[in-house]
């Protein structure tokens, strides 16, 4: 996994297609050229509108997407799209889900939390295990450095 994390701050008074793109680009889920039209803070934006509009009906299936409507919001190709979605995924912004109804199944991918906060609470998560097992590698690290150096003495 291989993430560019930007140090974007949102201007004086921020629209919420802005703070959205600021959020993403401080994750790292911007995409990877600064001239792409890929939208991703609108498919932000509608993951969480779809994601409160299922709670509300109580309908779990409305919040799924598909990778063509994830594309197709994002403004980019569905191959395109596929190349990003393993970034989503592996921060945990989104997650894949199965639904039942009406005697088939709706599979899709959907905002990881009821809401955008608690989705970026996933996302911390995660982040904060992959600092936490480098932290680790580096203890490790670190007392190999020192044992090789005794041996030598």
């Amino acid at each position: 996994m291989r993430f560019e994390l930007r140090k974007l701050n949102p201007g004086p008074t921020p629209s919420k297609e802005e703070l959205a793109t600021v959020i993403l680009g401080r994750i790292g889920l911007l995409p990877k050229k600064n001239d792409a039209k890929a939208g991703f803070h609108k498919l932000l934006l509608e993951l969480y509108e779809r994601k409160k509009q299922s709670i509300k009906e109580n309908r779990p299936e409305i919040s799924l997407f598909t990778i063509e409507e994830m594309a197709s919001v994002s403004g980019i190709k569905r191959q395109t799209f596929y190349d990003y979605l393993n970034r989503w995924l592996s921060l945990g912004i989104i997650k894949k889900a199965t639904y039942i109804k009406d005697n088939g199944r709706i599979r899709g991918y959907e905002l990881s939390g009821n809401n955008i906060e608690s989705a970026f609470k996933k996302v911390r998560n995660t982040i904060d295990d992959h600092m936490e097992s480098t932290r680790e590698i580096i203890s490790t690290l670190q007392s190999e450095i020192k044992k090789d150096k005794l041996r030598r003495q």
